[in-house]
């Protein structure tokens, strides 16, 4: 495909979009109806503002769901306290509930546009942002055309690009140059993201290393850690966190094998809480006793397996054991963040396909903090030679904290890559006359 071409079909997905309109109403009242949208503000999807725009420089960040805008929490706080107020859009109901406590006034929050021009223009029109920070891996060619064709600065932070997405864009090199020349800055997690970008066609780029290593621990509820604590007694425990289909089946399976021996206490956190009552029926299935941490049910000791169906507790839940499977590795690709486990102290079991965090699991690797498995029977000889062996697991919990500390630094890296942009906002913040900044 040429580069005129490349145009074309850009021009004929935006004209797509704009056909595509008078049917969102419809589609978001589907969406609404299973769940998966906020009913009450499921007209901030076509762009309509429920907020006022505050008077001053503005900088919108995307965050596409939880993790991500765990990632972005740190950096937000940073653009906060230069005077620049921040507008945070995220796709999911779960990430609005979580930004709204973790951000709280810190930001606007609204969900996202849909990648349809009507929509993003109208957002755009509205909230007139100064620059665009997009978090990770979020690529929208409608929104990275509108926000280009008004020169708005759009700048990747985070980035990363998984080797599936790398080989798509990879068969259409003029198409993925027509979008990505449009991005003013991409500042990658490692080296090998930032080849990549420049392959496609992204002019600027700089490696950071990844924020999420510089972000807080997750919090928890110390009152609930310990009614826990107390309950699981003696016990010794494991988790299976950030699990897909058929992971969850694979740790009932480890658990039942190594239950006469060890007596194990086994914590399940799907990635998507609202499988659990399949994964519930699976477990009892297999004859295995289920509490669910959304019913408050006791974790007596008769209890096989602890079923964390919540959002935004992992860590109460990591607190709770020294050893995690860290999920979507063993039978879904990708893999899921290691760093979280590895940064509350535990030592850390994956599967092998793990390619979209590759760069921090060989750091864990190579301080002895993280082994890889190959299948369920690999998997249950780990978790149990971890559960029985205090100096090992102590060691590949020690080399974690220090291979985390070791990664950090990346937000250091993104504020200095950030300077050209947001200096001269900070600048025209503090000018304003102060009534006017705060509101």
């Amino acid at each position: 495909m040429s580069g005129r071409m490349a145009r074309l079909a850009l021009g004929a997905y935006q004209a797509a979009g704009t056909m595509m309109t008078p049917f969102v109403g419809g589609y978001l009242t589907y969406r609404a109806a299973k769940g998966k949208e906020d009913r009450a503000r499921r007209l901030e999807r076509s762009g309509y503002p429920s907020a006022d725009r505050p008077a001053g420089p503005l900088i919108w960040f995307h965050a596409a769901s939880v993790g991500e805008m765990n990632a972005v929490i740190p950096l937000i706080r940073e653009i906060r306290r230069r005077d620049i107020h921040v507008i945070l859009t995220t796709g999911t109901v779960t990430s609005a509930k979580l930004a709204a406590e973790r951000v709280g006034n810190e930001a606007i929050h609204q969900y996202v546009p849909l990648d349809l021009k009507p929509a993003v223009s109208r957002f755009l029109d509205y909230w007139q942002p100064d620059c665009a920070l997009i978090a990770e891996s979020e690529i929208w060619p409608a929104t990275i055309m509108e926000l280009g064709r008004r020169r708005i600065p759009q700048i990747l932070v985070n980035a990363r690009m998984s080797d599936r997405s790398f080989a798509r864009w990879s068969r259409r090199p003029s198409l993925a140059d027509a979008l990505f020349e449009n991005l003013a800055l991409v500042i990658a997690q490692s080296d090998v993201d930032a080849e990549r970008f420049r392959d496609l066609g992204a002019r600027q780029v700089i490696m950071s290393g990844n924020l999420k290593v510089d972000t807080d621990a997750p919090s928890y509820d110390a009152a609930v850690f310990a009614r826990y604590k107390k309950q699981i007694g003696d016990r010794r425990t494991w988790a299976a966190i950030s699990t897909f289909d058929g992971e969850e089946k694979a740790a009932g399976i480890v658990h039942r094998t190594l239950k006469e021996r060890d007596g194990q206490l086994t914590i399940i956190v799907p990635r998507h809480p609202d499988r659990s009552d399949a994964i519930e029926a699976e477990l009892v299935k297999q004859g295995l006793k289920v509490a669910r941490r959304t019913r408050d049910d006791v974790l007596s000791p008769d209890v096989d397996i602890f079923l964390g169906d919540t959002i935004g507790e992992m860590g109460l839940y990591l607190r709770l054991t020294e050893v995690a499977f860290v999920g979507r590795s063993l039978f879904a690709e990708g893999g899921q963040n290691p760093l979280e486990p590895a940064m509350l102290g535990c030592a850390v079991l994956s599967g092998s396909n793990v390619q979209n965090f590759r760069e921090a699991y060989q750091r864990l690797a190579r301080r002895g903090s993280a082994r890889m498995v190959r299948d369920t029977e690999m998997l249950a000889k780990g978790v149990h030679y971890l559960l029985m062996n205090d100096d090992a697991r102590r060691k590949m919990i020690e080399a974690g904290v220090v291979a985390v500390q070791e990664m950090r630094g990346a937000l250091t890296a993104t504020l200095k890559g950030l300077e050209p942009y947001i200096n001269p906002l900070t600048v025209k913040a503090r000018l304003l006359p102060k009534t006017a900044a705060q509101r």
